[in-house]
C-alpha cells in the first residue's frame, strides 16, 4: 500500500517527540517554486539537517510514519524535480547546512565533502591546493554537489573531464529506511562490486539521499587559452573539433557551438553583455584549451586558426589576449540561458547525441518543430 501521510503539524509533533524539532522549519516560498516561477509545489516544513546522522534520523522517522521526502540541493534545477505539485504534502529535506569540506588529499587528487557544499566552494578549495575540480556549470555559485551528483550534471568541461559521474570516486548515502551506506572510497583502482555508487548517481533522490562524496581532482592546467571562431555550419564544427583533438589531444577543455540566434537574444535582452565580434555570423564555436608543462595555449589556438582557415573551417575569430578578454568570451556563452528566459515563452531541452549525428539533427529538427507553432530556435552547447 503506497498511501503517504502529510508532513504537517501532526508530523512536526511526532518529530518533536523524537528530538528532531531543531532541524524542522516552516517552509519558505523559495523551496516550493521553480527558479523561473513556472511551477509551484507544496510543503509545510523544510528540514535542514547538519549531519549525516540527522538525515538518517529524519529518514527513519519518515519511513516509519509513511511521510514522503523531497531531497533539496541548491534548487537550481529547471525541470521541477525539486517540487511535488500533487499527492500528500512531502517533507523537503535540504542539505544546505551540510557544507563541510571533510578532507583534501592533494597528492591523491581527492577531496571528500558534504553533499551540501556549493560547487564554487569546491572549486575554490581545489584551487587552494593547486588542483582543479573541473565540473563547471552556469549555476556553480548556488548549485550543491549533492544535486549535481543526483542529476549527473554535465557542464561545459564534459568533453575533457566527463559528467559528474566521472568525477566521483565514492558516496555516502542515507537509504530509504534511514540506514547509512558509507562508500566514500578514494581508490582509483577498485575491483569490488556491486558498485552502488553508479546506481545512486543520476537517481535524483529516488533511491537514497546523498550526504557525502569523494571527488576526483585534476592537475591545474599551467596555461589556459580561450578563443571564439566563426564557422560556416555545425558540420564544420565537428571537423574543427577533430582537428583540435589531433593537434592538442586531451587539452581541449571546452568546445561550445553557438548560433546567431543566441547572439540576437543577447542583443535584445542583455545589451550590456560585450559581444567580442561585431559581425554576427550564423555559427561560432568557443574553444578553451588547458595546457600543461611549457606549452602555451595561445600558440596552439593561433595554430588551430591557421589550420582551420586553410581547411575552410574557420573564417574569422578572436583569441583572448588577457584574462578579461577570456571572461568576456565565456560571459557570452554563460548568459545565453538567461537571455533565453528573458526573451519570452521558452521551451528548453538539453539533448545528448553521438557527435556525428549532431549536424544532421540541427538541420532536420526545425522542419519538424515548425509544424507545432511559430518559434525561434536557439541552438547552443
Amino acid at each position: 500500500m503506497n498511501t503517504y501521510l502529510p508532513a504537517d503539524q501532526n508530523f512536526f509533533a511526532i518529530a518533536s517527540d523524537a528530538g528532531l524539532s531543531h532541524v524542522l522549519f516552516p517552509v519558505e516560498p523559495g523551496y516550493v517554486e521553480e527558479p523561473r516561477g513556472r511551477w509551484k509545489g507544496q510543503a509545510e516544513y523544510v528540514a535542514r539537517p547538519k549531519s549525516t546522522e540527522d538525515v538518517s534520523a529524519l529518514v527513519k522517522l519518515c519511513h516509519t510514519h509513511r511521510v514522503a521526502i523531497i531531497p533539496y540541493g541548491g534548487g537550481t534545477g529547471l525541470v521541477g524535480g525539486q517540487l511535488a505539485e500533487t499527492g500528500a504534502v512531502p517533507l523537503i529535506l535540504s542539505l544546505e547546512k551540510m557544507t563541510k569540506i571533510r578532507a583534501v588529499f592533494p597528492e591523491e587528487n581527492v577531496m571528500i565533502v558534504d553533499a551540501g557544499v556549493i560547487l564554487a566552494d569546491i572549486q575554490q578549495a581545489a584551487e587552494d591546493v593547486d588542483r582543479l575540480f573541473p565540473l563547471s556549470l552556469a549555476s556553480g555559485g548556488s548549485a550543491r554537489i549533492g544535486g549535481c551528483l543526483a542529476t549527473n550534471a554535465g557542464g561545459v568541461n564534459v568533453l575533457r573531464y566527463g559528467n559528474t559521474r566521472d568525477l566521483c570516486l565514492g558516496l555516502e548515502v542515507v537509504m530509504a529506511d534511514g540506514a547509512i551506506w558509507n562508500g566514500l572510497g578514494r581508490l582509483r583502482k577498485d575491483n569490488t562490486g556491486y558498485d552502488l555508487r553508479h546506481l545512486m548517481i543520476g537517481s535524483e533522490g529516488t533511491l537514497g539521499i546523498i550526504t557525502g562524496a569523494s571527488l576526483k581532482l585534476a592537475p591545474r592546467p599551467r596555461d589556459v587559452g580561450v578563443a571564439l571562431f566563426t564557422i560556416p555550419d555545425p558540420t564544420a564544427a565537428l571537423s574543427l573539433l577533430a582537428l583540435t583533438r589531433n593537434e592538442v589531444g586531451e587539452a581541449v577543455s571546452a568546445f561550445e557551438l553557438m548560433s546567431k540566434m543566441g547572439f540576437d537574444f543577447l542583443s535584445e535582452t542583455m545589451p550590456d553583455v560585450r559581444q567580442v565580434i561585431e559581425a554576427k555570423p550564423e555559427w561560432m564555436v568557443l574553444i578553451e584549451l588547458g595546457m600543461g608543462g611549457a606549452q602555451y595555449a595561445s600558440d596552439a589556438l593561433e595554430c588551430l586558426f591557421e589550420l582551420g582557415h586553410e581547411a575552410g573551417l574557420v573564417s574569422d575569430g578572436v583569441i583572448a589576449q588577457s584574462t578579461q578578454q577570456a571572461q568576456d568570451i565565456w560571459t557570452i556563452r554563460e548568459t545565453i540561458p538567461e537571455a533565453n528566459r528573458r526573451i519570452g515563452s521558452i521551451s528548453s531541452h538539453d539533448i545528448s547525441l553521438p557527435l556525428s549525428m549532431i549536424p544532421e539533427f540541427i538541420k532536420v529538427a526545425p522542419n519538424h518543430l515548425e509544424k507545432l507553432c511559430d518559434m525561434r530556435i536557439n541552438c547552443f552547447g
